[in-house]
């Protein structure tokens, strides 16, 4: 897929970060843009960004509420997509939406646990299962999958447990890379690549704590949970209010998204010429490419505190 020029695009998590971003630079390229997303205010503001130029005529950007994790809501999103779009095919589909959260099986709940995995690996499976027979009805067609660096390195620090997640991005990770004989038996004019980010600067912190929680507030078991990844980073947590505690999350999500190497607009840059150059595996950021290849290095390493503190010397990371 060389242009994206009067194609229909899908885009699962449009409301912010690079789902935002890809559909600003997709419709910019003229493609026609459907997003899904939680929030009809996030995706509105994305639809107003994207309008800010005038549109090239019969253009069409259309937004649609939807839970990547509940299959009804995608069936609806599609039958949405179709009246609208005016469309029986479409021809790039990004399985985008993601939270974090649900890190500790010994200090989550189950339900944060599940919540997490099923939005992060069941909204890129459900993605592919609802959208599939639209994309092989087009002339050609690409499935962008995002994964993570932990997709093949299950850590963001000695001090956090990040369980939920990491299973969710291994599992598109092999899932993508499954689907790349799949598709080329069954359907080889549809092509696919499995995206993984290292630092990019988005609201995944607060957003995640805002789909698990309905707020940006810690509640008990988070408190507790930033007490210990603070105090594995050599702070004493002992004097510290749950206050100052909340304030120091707050603060981290702030430089999550502020101090990153890697915008969100570089990072869909990178993810879409991905796709024009059929790349399979698209790697987003330095801190991506160099955790990509000291893990292939030494895997037995990986998982130790001088590794971790090797990536931090490296890259600056504050993600841990």
């Amino acid at each position: 897929m060389k242009d994206f020029a009067g194609k229909i695009a899908v885009i699962t998590g449009g409301g912010t970060g690079m789902g935002r971003e890809l559909a600003r630079q997709l419709v910019a390229e003229g493609c026609n843009v459907a997003m899904c997303d939680v929030s009809a205010e996030a995706m509105a503001e994305t639809k107003r960004l994207c309008e800010v130029e005038k549109l090239p005529q019969g253009l069409r950007i259309t937004t649609h509420i939807a839970d990547v994790s509940i299959e009804d809501h995608y069936k609806r999103f599609r039958d949405e997509l179709i009246e609208q779009q005016a469309t029986d095919k479409i021809h790039l589909l990004i399985n985008n939406a993601g939270i974090g959260g649900g890190g500790s099986l010994f200090s989550n709940t189950r339900e944060q646990w599940e919540r997490t995995f099923n939005i992060c690996w069941g909204g890129v499976y459900l993605g592919v299962r609802t959208f599939l027979p639209l994309l092989v009805k087009a002339d050609e067609a690409h499935i962008v999958n995002t994964s993570s660096v932990n997709g093949f390195w299950a850590s963001v620090g000695m001090g956090v447990s990040h369980t939920a997640y990491s299973a969710a991005k291994f599992a598109v990770k092999g899932f993508t890379e499954a689907m790349i004989n799949d598709l080329r038996l069954n359907a080889p004019h549809v092509k696919c690549s499995v995206v993984m980010p290292g630092h990019i600067g988005t609201s995944i912190v607060s957003n995640s704590r805002k789909v698990q929680n309905g707020s940006d507030q810690l509640n008990a078991d988070e408190l507790k949970q930033a007490r210990q990844r603070l105090q594995g980073q050599g702070i004493d947590v002992a004097k510290m209010s749950d206050a100052d505690i909340q304030q120091l999350a707050l603060d981290r999500a702030r430089i999550f998204h502020d101090e990153a190497p890697t915008s969100a607009a570089a990072a869909a840059k990178i993810i879409l010429d991905g796709v024009k150059a059929e790349r399979w595996r698209i790697l987003v950021g330095d801190d991506a490419h160099l955790l990509d290849e000291r893990v292939r290095k030494t895997p037995e390493q990986a998982y130790t505190p001088e590794f971790y503190q090797g990536i931090v010397a490296a890259t600056g990371w504050k993600v841990g």
